[in-house]
Protein backbone atom coordinates (compact mmCIF):
# COMPACT_ATOMS: atom_id res chain seq x y z
CA UNK A 1 0.00 0.00 0.00
CA UNK A 2 1.57 3.46 -1.05
CA UNK A 3 1.18 6.46 1.28
CA UNK A 4 1.31 10.14 1.32
CA UNK A 5 2.02 11.58 4.53
CA UNK A 6 1.07 14.84 6.13
CA UNK A 7 3.31 15.87 9.13
CA UNK A 8 1.21 18.28 11.39
CA UNK A 9 4.70 19.78 12.57
CA UNK A 10 4.39 21.56 16.58
CA UNK A 11 7.71 22.94 16.24
CA UNK A 12 7.73 24.94 19.78
CA UNK A 13 6.80 21.17 21.17
CA UNK A 14 9.22 20.46 24.11
CA UNK A 15 10.64 24.21 23.88
CA UNK A 16 11.87 23.29 20.19
CA UNK A 17 11.92 19.36 20.01
CA UNK A 18 9.26 19.59 17.84
CA UNK A 19 11.25 20.90 14.89
CA UNK A 20 14.10 19.12 15.54
CA UNK A 21 12.46 15.91 15.55
CA UNK A 22 10.65 17.06 12.64
CA UNK A 23 14.17 17.78 10.39
CA UNK A 24 15.02 13.83 11.51
CA UNK A 25 11.62 12.71 9.80
CA UNK A 26 11.93 14.88 6.84
CA UNK A 27 15.29 13.61 6.54
CA UNK A 28 14.67 10.21 6.77
CA UNK A 29 11.20 10.72 4.21
CA UNK A 30 14.22 12.30 2.10
CA UNK A 31 16.09 9.56 2.14
CA UNK A 32 13.37 6.69 1.71
CA UNK A 33 12.15 8.75 -1.57
CA UNK A 34 8.84 8.51 0.31
CA UNK A 35 5.74 11.31 -0.68
CA UNK A 36 4.93 13.89 2.03
CA UNK A 37 3.81 17.47 2.75
CA UNK A 38 4.75 19.23 6.15
CA UNK A 39 2.37 21.60 7.31
CA UNK A 40 3.71 23.72 10.86
CA UNK A 41 1.92 25.39 13.79
CA UNK A 42 3.11 28.85 14.51
CA UNK A 43 0.85 29.41 17.85
CA UNK A 44 -1.98 27.72 20.01
CA UNK A 45 -5.06 27.01 18.12
CA UNK A 46 -3.52 25.99 14.65
CA UNK A 47 -4.01 22.64 14.86
CA UNK A 48 -7.45 22.85 14.94
CA UNK A 49 -7.36 24.81 11.42
CA UNK A 50 -4.94 22.47 9.76
CA UNK A 51 -7.39 19.66 10.65
CA UNK A 52 -9.89 21.13 9.33
CA UNK A 53 -8.35 22.06 5.97
CA UNK A 54 -6.67 18.60 5.85
CA UNK A 55 -10.45 16.67 6.74
CA UNK A 56 -11.11 15.52 3.47
CA UNK A 57 -7.63 15.04 2.12
CA UNK A 58 -7.14 11.99 4.45
CA UNK A 59 -8.17 8.70 4.28
CA UNK A 60 -10.52 6.74 6.57
CA UNK A 61 -9.72 3.28 7.54
CA UNK A 62 -11.31 0.26 6.77
CA UNK A 63 -10.55 -3.53 5.97
CA UNK A 64 -10.35 -3.04 2.26
CA UNK A 65 -8.10 -0.47 2.29
CA UNK A 66 -5.34 -2.44 1.01
CA UNK A 67 -7.11 -3.37 -2.44
CA UNK A 68 -8.65 0.35 -2.41
CA UNK A 69 -5.11 1.95 -2.23
CA UNK A 70 -3.07 -0.69 -4.53
CA UNK A 71 -2.88 2.58 -7.30
CA UNK A 72 -3.68 5.50 -5.21
CA UNK A 73 -2.08 7.03 -1.97
CA UNK A 74 -3.43 6.24 1.56
CA UNK A 75 -3.29 9.88 2.95
CA UNK A 76 -2.16 9.59 6.71
CA UNK A 77 -1.71 12.75 8.92
CA UNK A 78 1.63 12.36 11.25
CA UNK A 79 1.42 14.71 14.25
CA UNK A 80 5.15 15.76 15.50
CA UNK A 81 4.15 17.30 18.73
CA UNK A 82 3.53 16.41 22.64
CA UNK A 83 0.71 14.90 24.17
CA UNK A 84 -0.64 18.21 23.68
CA UNK A 85 -0.95 18.23 20.04
CA UNK A 86 -2.09 15.05 19.94
CA UNK A 87 -4.50 16.03 22.35
CA UNK A 88 -6.05 18.90 19.88
CA UNK A 89 -5.66 17.14 16.34
CA UNK A 90 -8.17 13.69 18.12
CA UNK A 91 -9.99 16.33 19.08
CA UNK A 92 -10.88 18.44 16.28
CA UNK A 93 -11.70 15.22 14.65
CA UNK A 94 -14.06 14.97 17.05
CA UNK A 95 -15.65 18.23 16.33
CA UNK A 96 -16.08 17.89 12.88
CA UNK A 97 -17.08 14.25 13.04
CA UNK A 98 -14.16 12.53 11.00
CA UNK A 99 -13.28 8.76 11.97
CA UNK A 100 -9.43 8.74 10.93
CA UNK A 101 -6.76 7.19 11.75
CA UNK A 102 -3.64 9.28 12.79
CA UNK A 103 0.38 8.42 13.73
CA UNK A 104 3.02 10.18 16.36
CA UNK A 105 6.34 10.98 16.58
CA UNK A 106 6.44 12.29 20.41
CA UNK A 107 8.37 15.58 20.55
CA UNK A 108 7.10 16.92 24.33
CA UNK A 109 8.09 17.05 27.59
CA UNK A 110 6.24 14.28 29.21
CA UNK A 111 5.24 11.83 25.56
CA UNK A 112 3.13 9.57 28.65
CA UNK A 113 0.64 8.49 25.55
CA UNK A 114 3.84 6.47 23.32
CA UNK A 115 5.25 5.47 26.57
CA UNK A 116 1.55 3.83 27.30
CA UNK A 117 0.92 2.20 23.63
CA UNK A 118 4.51 0.93 22.88
CA UNK A 119 5.51 3.44 20.74
CA UNK A 120 9.33 4.90 20.71
CA UNK A 121 9.95 8.65 21.96
CA UNK A 122 13.45 7.58 19.86
CA UNK A 123 11.84 9.62 16.32
CA UNK A 124 13.79 7.18 14.03
CA UNK A 125 12.55 4.55 15.91
CA UNK A 126 9.39 5.83 16.03
CA UNK A 127 9.10 6.42 12.03
CA UNK A 128 10.30 2.53 11.45
CA UNK A 129 7.41 2.02 13.77
CA UNK A 130 5.16 4.04 11.60
CA UNK A 131 6.23 2.92 8.21
CA UNK A 132 6.31 -0.81 8.73
CA UNK A 133 3.04 -0.97 9.96
CA UNK A 134 0.05 -2.39 7.53
CA UNK A 135 -2.99 -1.19 9.75
CA UNK A 136 -3.17 1.22 12.74
CA UNK A 137 -3.97 -0.20 16.17
CA UNK A 138 -7.58 0.39 17.63
CA UNK A 139 -6.49 2.15 21.06
CA UNK A 140 -8.89 2.96 24.06
CA UNK A 141 -9.31 6.62 24.69
CA UNK A 142 -12.43 8.56 26.30
CA UNK A 143 -14.70 10.62 26.06
CA UNK A 144 -16.17 13.24 28.41
CA UNK A 145 -18.82 15.44 29.19
CA UNK A 146 -18.64 18.00 31.72
CA UNK A 147 -21.81 19.32 33.03
CA UNK A 148 -20.81 22.36 34.80
CA UNK A 149 -18.83 24.43 31.82
CA UNK A 150 -20.93 22.26 29.19
CA UNK A 151 -17.63 21.09 27.46
CA UNK A 152 -17.15 17.47 26.12
CA UNK A 153 -13.84 16.06 24.59
CA UNK A 154 -11.70 12.81 23.70
CA UNK A 155 -9.18 12.43 26.39
CA UNK A 156 -5.80 10.40 24.99
CA UNK A 157 -3.70 9.77 28.44
CA UNK A 158 -5.87 11.16 31.70
CA UNK A 159 -7.66 13.72 33.40
CA UNK A 160 -6.79 14.69 36.81
CA UNK A 161 -7.87 16.78 39.50
CA UNK A 162 -5.62 17.77 42.63
CA UNK A 163 -2.07 16.70 43.03
CA UNK A 164 -1.18 15.71 39.05
CA UNK A 165 -2.70 18.75 37.86
CA UNK A 166 -1.53 21.04 40.40
CA UNK A 167 1.86 20.01 38.88
CA UNK A 168 1.18 20.25 35.43
CA UNK A 169 0.09 23.96 36.05
CA UNK A 170 2.98 24.94 37.87
CA UNK A 171 5.64 22.79 35.46
CA UNK A 172 3.84 24.28 32.75
CA UNK A 173 4.29 28.03 33.40
CA UNK A 174 7.66 27.63 34.49
CA UNK A 175 11.30 28.32 32.93
CA UNK A 176 12.80 25.41 34.34
CA UNK A 177 10.83 23.35 31.73
CA UNK A 178 12.14 25.23 28.63
CA UNK A 179 15.44 24.66 30.05
CA UNK A 180 15.08 21.08 30.78
CA UNK A 181 13.78 20.19 27.30
CA UNK A 182 16.62 21.66 25.67
CA UNK A 183 18.66 18.83 27.41
CA UNK A 184 16.34 16.28 26.82
CA UNK A 185 15.32 16.21 30.54
CA UNK A 186 11.82 17.48 30.35
CA UNK A 187 10.17 14.37 33.00
CA UNK A 188 12.64 16.05 35.49
CA UNK A 189 11.03 19.05 35.06
CA UNK A 190 7.71 17.22 36.54
CA UNK A 191 9.62 15.80 39.18
CA UNK A 192 11.06 19.37 40.39
CA UNK A 193 7.78 20.57 41.09
CA UNK A 194 6.30 17.36 42.71
CA UNK A 195 7.66 18.26 46.40
CA UNK A 196 6.30 21.81 46.03
CA UNK A 197 2.64 20.49 45.26
CA UNK A 198 3.11 17.83 47.75
CA UNK A 199 3.48 20.98 50.32
CA UNK A 200 0.83 22.64 48.86
CA UNK A 201 -1.82 20.77 47.58
CA UNK A 202 -4.78 20.84 50.25
CA UNK A 203 -7.32 17.45 50.83
CA UNK A 204 -11.06 17.77 48.91
CA UNK A 205 -14.16 16.20 48.72
CA UNK A 206 -15.34 14.30 45.68
CA UNK A 207 -18.41 11.62 44.53
CA UNK A 208 -17.58 8.78 42.58
CA UNK A 209 -20.40 6.94 40.64
CA UNK A 210 -19.17 4.04 39.15
CA UNK A 211 -20.84 0.37 38.88
CA UNK A 212 -23.67 1.48 39.93
CA UNK A 213 -22.17 2.85 43.51
CA UNK A 214 -21.66 5.85 44.55
CA UNK A 215 -18.77 6.90 46.80
CA UNK A 216 -17.79 9.77 48.49
CA UNK A 217 -13.57 10.97 49.50
CA UNK A 218 -13.58 13.86 52.01
CA UNK A 219 -9.61 13.69 51.96
CA UNK A 220 -8.53 13.51 48.36
CA UNK A 221 -5.17 14.32 47.30
CA UNK A 222 -5.45 13.15 43.82
CA UNK A 223 -7.78 11.45 41.73
CA UNK A 224 -7.03 10.46 38.32
CA UNK A 225 -8.61 8.91 35.48
CA UNK A 226 -6.60 7.27 32.84
CA UNK A 227 -6.27 4.43 30.28
CA UNK A 228 -2.88 4.34 30.76
CA UNK A 229 -0.65 3.18 33.51
CA UNK A 230 1.36 6.60 33.13
CA UNK A 231 1.31 10.60 33.83
CA UNK A 232 3.82 13.39 34.45
CA UNK A 233 6.09 12.07 32.26
CA UNK A 234 6.25 8.52 33.04
CA UNK A 235 5.40 8.08 36.23
CA UNK A 236 3.18 4.92 36.39
CA UNK A 237 0.62 6.05 38.66
CA UNK A 238 -2.30 3.47 37.77
CA UNK A 239 -0.09 0.16 36.36
CA UNK A 240 -2.70 -1.94 36.00
CA UNK A 241 -4.04 0.33 33.22
CA UNK A 242 -3.85 -1.15 29.71
CA UNK A 243 -5.58 0.99 26.05
CA UNK A 244 -6.41 -1.97 24.21
CA UNK A 245 -8.82 -2.56 27.23
CA UNK A 246 -12.23 -0.91 26.42
CA UNK A 247 -12.28 -0.01 30.23
CA UNK A 248 -11.28 3.10 32.46
CA UNK A 249 -8.99 3.17 35.15
CA UNK A 250 -9.79 5.27 38.12
CA UNK A 251 -7.05 6.48 40.98
CA UNK A 252 -7.73 7.85 44.18
CA UNK A 253 -5.29 9.31 46.87
CA UNK A 254 -6.48 10.09 50.45
CA UNK A 255 -4.49 12.39 52.57
CA UNK A 256 -4.67 11.80 56.03
CA UNK A 257 -1.45 13.95 57.22
CA UNK A 258 1.94 14.82 55.69
CA UNK A 259 4.03 11.60 56.71
CA UNK A 260 1.75 9.67 55.32
CA UNK A 261 1.82 11.10 51.99
CA UNK A 262 5.67 11.05 52.09
CA UNK A 263 5.54 7.39 52.82
CA UNK A 264 3.24 7.32 49.59
CA UNK A 265 5.53 9.17 47.45
CA UNK A 266 8.16 6.87 48.13
CA UNK A 267 6.28 3.74 48.09
CA UNK A 268 5.49 5.57 44.20
CA UNK A 269 8.95 6.07 43.22
CA UNK A 270 9.51 2.28 44.31
CA UNK A 271 6.58 1.20 42.30
CA UNK A 272 5.26 -0.06 45.45
CA UNK A 273 2.42 2.76 45.85
CA UNK A 274 -0.41 0.23 44.62
CA UNK A 275 0.12 -1.81 48.18
CA UNK A 276 -0.68 2.03 50.20
CA UNK A 277 -4.11 1.83 52.32
CA UNK A 278 -4.45 5.31 51.05
CA UNK A 279 -4.01 4.14 47.27
CA UNK A 280 -7.69 3.81 45.56
CA UNK A 281 -8.51 2.04 42.12
CA UNK A 282 -11.25 1.51 40.10
CA UNK A 283 -12.18 0.13 36.45
CA UNK A 284 -15.21 0.51 35.01
CA UNK A 285 -16.91 1.65 31.67
CA UNK A 286 -18.70 4.66 32.75
CA UNK A 287 -17.30 6.74 35.76
CA UNK A 288 -18.47 9.95 36.98
CA UNK A 289 -16.86 12.44 38.95
CA UNK A 290 -18.38 15.40 41.02
CA UNK A 291 -15.59 17.92 42.93
CA UNK A 292 -17.71 20.67 43.78
CA UNK A 293 -14.65 22.66 45.55
CA UNK A 294 -12.41 24.44 42.61
CA UNK A 295 -9.28 22.26 42.16
CA UNK A 296 -6.97 22.27 39.71
CA UNK A 297 -7.53 20.07 36.77
CA UNK A 298 -5.58 18.61 33.55
CA UNK A 299 -6.12 16.34 30.15
CA UNK A 300 -3.22 14.97 28.17
CA UNK A 301 -0.72 17.33 30.31
CA UNK A 302 -2.74 20.41 29.36
CA UNK A 303 -3.88 23.02 32.34
CA UNK A 304 -7.64 23.28 32.22
CA UNK A 305 -7.60 25.88 34.81
CA UNK A 306 -8.51 25.73 39.06
CA UNK A 307 -12.66 24.85 38.89
CA UNK A 308 -15.40 22.82 40.14
CA UNK A 309 -16.18 19.40 38.26
CA UNK A 310 -18.94 17.50 37.43
CA UNK A 311 -17.42 15.32 34.66
CA UNK A 312 -18.88 11.86 33.13
CA UNK A 313 -16.07 9.22 31.37
CA UNK A 314 -16.75 6.80 28.87
CA UNK A 315 -14.78 4.54 26.22
CA UNK A 316 -14.38 4.91 22.70
CA UNK A 317 -11.45 3.99 20.28
CA UNK A 318 -9.18 5.94 17.96
CA UNK A 319 -7.62 4.45 15.48
CA UNK A 320 -3.44 4.82 15.88
CA UNK A 321 -1.12 4.10 12.99
CA UNK A 322 1.84 2.21 14.19
CA UNK A 323 3.41 -0.95 14.78
CA UNK A 324 3.28 -2.59 18.40
CA UNK A 325 6.49 -4.10 18.65
CA UNK A 326 5.56 -5.16 22.29
CA UNK A 327 3.03 -7.95 20.34
CA UNK A 328 5.23 -9.24 17.31
CA UNK A 329 6.08 -12.38 17.83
Amino acid sequence: MKFHYHLLINPAAGSGNGGKKAEKIIQLLDDGNYTYTPYYTEKPGDEKALVERLGALLSPWSATCEEDHLDNSFHLLVVIGGDGTLHEVVNQFYTLGLELPVSYIPAGSGNDFARGIGLSRDPEKAFEQITSALQPQPINVFHYEEKIREESGLVLNNVGIGLDALIVATTNASTSKKVLNKYHLGSASYALYLVKAILTQKTFPILVELNGQSLNFERTFLCTTTNIPYFGGGIAIAPMADPKKDTIDLVVVEKPNLPAILRFLIQLLRKKHTENKHYKHFTSSRIRIVSVVPQHGQADGENMGERSFDINFSTTTQYIWYADKRTEK
